[in-house]
């Protein structure tokens, strides 16, 4: 089978993540390890796509310092063509994460202004329109402005869109696009901004986005059941648990990057999601953005992967079903 052929177009960027070795204490100094590595949604994503077979390319944009050599080493790295734009004097965006000693997030710190201010004119650049010729599927981030989003779904021209919300702050970029998106990724806190929904039941939020036009969607929750819909479908997948948590950072980006080439293979979502599952948490045992995911360790964790169950109707967004 011919590999699909991904273009990722969003962040790429400087990923930091401190992690507290005791106890957190708010407004106090706290003792613990800062790691540097690279990350961003989009470039996280299509890193776990790669590795689980697919040939990319990557539109981001970044700056003319050391981050922005840091960036293009690790681009250069995976394989994937990199058509990025390069703004000599500016800075690249950085993502910078508090974890707490069990690795999940206390706090984030997102400076990535340079996104707002260049992503709408790399719509008009030449290598976009022949990247898009040449691909099966572009992969994006809400880290693109909305002025970006609505002209890459437009060039698009038929062509599946898969998005990542990045964000609550970010995802209500999306609003008016939904029809036009393949699968859109989120978080639970993620999908309530969108569907303005608030703590509404799983039903209520994804019928208000089935309203708007989105077909297919993934909604995640740390350690709960991943929630999938695909037209009238409403199902659930119980993650296996991890056996060591090292870091949560990425593990929704494995999630989407992996599904999206298995669906990009033919699979429906449903199955193609139990992949995503096993990309994720090997993501979470991993203390990388992007885990290696060789394919005997993929093949185990997939093993342990249930199958998508029925999701009741009455379900509430912070519950398992």
């Amino acid at each position: 089978m011919r590999s699909p052929s991904i273009l990722a177009v969003g962040g790429a960027h400087v990923d930091r993540r401190g992690q507290v070795s005791g106890v957190y204490v708010p407004g106090a100094s706290n003792p613990g390890i800062m790691r540097e590595d690279l990350g961003g949604g989009v470039f996280n994503a299509v890193r776990n796509a790669v590795r689980r077979g697919a040939t990319a390319a990557l539109i981001s944009v970044r700056g003319g310092d050391a981050a922005g050599d840091m960036v293009a080493r690790a681009i250069a790295a995976e394989g994937i063509e990199d058509l990025s734009a390069v703004f000599l004097d500016r800075t690249t965006p950085s993502y910078t994460a508090i974890l707490d000693q069990d690795g999940d997030v206390i706090t984030g710190f997102a400076d990535m202004m340079l996104y707002e201010l260049a992503f709408p004119k790399q719509m008009r650049r030449s290598k976009m329109r022949d990247a898009l010729d040449r691909t099966d599927a572009i992969l994006c981030d809400a880290n693109l402005p909305s002025e970006a989003l609505r002209s890459l779904v437009g060039l698009a021209a038929g062509k599946p869109v898969f998005v990542i919300a990045v964000s609550p702050a970010k995802v209500v970029r999306l609003d008016g696009l939904l029809s036009s998106l393949a699968c859109l990724f989120m978080n639970r806190r993620e999908i309530g901004a969108l569907a303005e929904t608030g703590e509404a039941g799983i039903a209520t939020s994804v019928g208000a986005l089935r309203e708007r036009g989105l077909c297919r969607g993934v909604i995640t929750a740390g350690e709960s059941a991943v929630i999938g819909f695909d037209g009238d479908e409403l199902f659930s997948i119980e993650p296996p648990k991890a056996r060591k948590v090292v870091d949560v950072t990425g593990a929704g980006d494995a999630l989407a990057g992996a599904t999206t080439v298995a669906m990009l293979r033919g699979l429906p979502l449903r199955q193609a999601l139990r992949e995503g599952v096993a990309a994720a948490v090997l993501a979470v045992e991993s203390d990388k953005s992007a885990p290696e995911l060789s394919p005997e360790d993929f093949a185990a964790m997939l093993s342990l992967v249930p199958q998508a169950e029925e999701l009741h109707e009455g379900a509430n967004i912070g519950d398992t079903p």
